[in-house]
């Protein structure tokens, strides 16, 4: 698995949730067993949160940028191909919201770099 979107399922459960910030703090701990050269500080929110239906496609240009290292490590790539990359498949709103990627959009760009 290369870039992924967090979570794999949504939730209705508020910010002060015992159940739901034990979920977090869990999926915390796994992010930074893959990512070992990151502190808990430098993850966004939206790698360890999901969206209300756990289905959204798209993560953060920030989720998507701390990866790079990985994920290039990972398919035997530079890390600056992989960057400059990632910075063709930020998606920016026309007016008005935040900047995304499409996680499944990069991960075919992936593996058309092969």
């Amino acid at each position: 698995m290369d870039y992924n979107a967090a979570g794999s399922a949504g939730s209705n459960k508020g910010p002060n949730n015992a159940e739901y910030l034990a979920l977090v703090q869990k999926r915390i701990d796994t992010f930074l067993m893959v990512h070992p050269y990151l502190k808990k500080g430098e993850i966004p929110s939206d790698m360890v949160t999901a969206s209300g239906s756990g289905l959204d496609p798209n993560i953060s240009p920030q989720g998507a940028l701390i990866q790079v290292k990985r994920v290039a490590a990972a398919r035997n790539l530079p890390e600056e191909k992989v960057k400059a990359l990632v910075e063709t498949k930020i998606n920016n709103p026309a007016i008005i919201g935040t900047s995304t990627v499409n996680v499944l959009k990069l991960n075919v760009a992936l593996d058309e770099l092969k």
